[in-house]
Formats: structure tokens, sequence, C-alpha cells
């Protein structure tokens, strides 16, 4: 696929691998939708570094667990032009230890990391049927960024792991039904950032579970989103950018 002049949606531009996965875009050439949740500042101060690499860019605020706000996110993206790239970057990381789960709790989990995906990929591609009806070539490209937590779980995080599997097997499900058309793969990170409740020895017990002997860096994911959308055989794949993590 060639980026340039594309349009893409990227939800959770705002977060630290969506913000990384947008600059990348737009220096490829994409008009970038910036959805964030609350965090306008930031998607708004992004939107405008993008438009200074002379491509177009806004920030949309959306809280993508409600239909209606996806719908309405999606016709702010039409005036970009007709968005052939979906980038499902918004997640909710929540630590919960299983007497601590509440139902309240996992529900925001699997809204926001399972099912808004889903819905956003059905609206995505209403859009391109609607425009590239009769296309019997790739059009359209969704990337999903799970987690290598949903390839090998880690305690106390069942819920997050939980709907981070699911979004694999999403992806796997949707690149068989939406295929020729769009191709459906997804990005598996693993660890990017530390968790706030982590001391020295839990970093170093980590660091030696990972061969590359780091965590990742977010420009490192976002070249692997990069690598899927320029890649026009590759459809219901899962790629692992973690270090080998989980070998």
């Amino acid at each position: 696929m060639e980026l340039k002049g594309i349009t893409a949606v990227i939800t959770g531009s705002s977060g630290r691998l969506g913000y990384a996965i947008t600059k990348a875009l737009a220096e490829a050439g994409c008009n970038c939708l910036c959805h964030y949740h609350r965090n306008r500042q930031t998607a708004e101060a992004l939107a405008d570094q993008i438009q200074k690499l002379g491509v177009k860019a806004m920030a949309v605020s959306a809280d993508i667990s409600r239909p209606e706000q996806i719908e309405a996110l999606f016709a702010e993206a039409t005036k970009l032009g007709t968005p052939q790239i979906l980038i499902n970057s918004a997640a909710v990381f929540s630590r919960q230890f299983l007497n601590q789960i509440t139902f309240e709790q996992a529900q925001e989990v699997l809204n926001t990391n399972f099912i808004a995906p889903i819905l956003t990929s059905r609206a995505f591609a209403k859009i391109i049927k609607a425009k590239f009806s009769t296309a019997k070539s790739v059009v359209g490209k969704i990337i999903n960024i799970t987690d290598v937590g949903g390839i090998r779980p880690w305690s106390g995080l069942t819920v997050y792991c939980a709907s981070k599997a699911a979004l694999i097997c999403a992806t796997r499900s949707l690149a068989k039904e939406l295929a020729p058309g769009i191709y459906v793969n997804a990005v598996a990170p693993g660890m990017v950032t530390w968790p706030g409740d982590y001391d020295e020895s839990s970093k170093n017990r980590q660091l030696s579970l990972i061969p590359a002997g780091r965590i990742a860096e977010p420009t490192e994911i976002a070249d692997a989103v990069i690598f899927l959308l320029k890649n026009d055989y590759m459809t219901g794949q899962i790629l692992n950018v973690d270090g080998g993590r989980c070998i």
C-alpha cells in the first residue's frame, strides 16, 4: 500500500504508543485523525505537529465504548478523505488481582480493549465497502495493537490479558471475513513502559525474561505497524515485537 495521501484513523493517539504510531504514519505521508478520549492537549499538539509536515490532521474526542460516538468519529475522518487505514491503539491497562476485580472495572477494560476495536472495525469496513464496492484487491488495512500478555499472560492481569487475547482472536477472524478488500493484522508489543509500582527488583526480573535485555522503544512498535501497512500479502498475522519475550 502506498501510504502517501491516504487517510488514517488512529484511536488512542494521545497515548505513548498511539502517539509514536501516529507520527510515523504522518512522516510516511498519511493524513491523520488523532483520536483521544480525555487528553485533548496532547492530541491537539500532535495534530499541530503533523500539519507542519505538510499533511492534514485533526484531533477528535470520542468515547469509543459508545457506538454513536464511533460513527461520529468516522464522519469527522471523512473530512480528511476516505479512511483506508485504521489503527486500534486505544487501551486500558489495569492491574487487578482476582479478589480486586469488580464487574464495572472488568467491563471497562473489555469495552475499551476488545469491544471498541470490533465496533471501530465495523464502522471502518462500512466506509470502505461503500467507497470501493467493486475493488478486487486490498484497499483498506486494520492494525490492532494487542500485547504479548494476550499470548503469555501475567499474574494479576487476568482481565487485561484476556481482553488482548480476545483481540488477537478477533484479528484472525476479521481477516477472513473482510478479505480481500481489507487486510487485518496485529502488532503484539512486549513491555514498552514500566508499570508505576515496579521497583528495581521487579524490573530486573522482567529484563531477565527478555532475550534482548531491554524494553522496547515506542518507535520500534511504530516501525512494525508501517511494515504491516506496506506489505500486501499479510493478513490475519500477529507480529510480536517483544525482544524475544515469547520464545
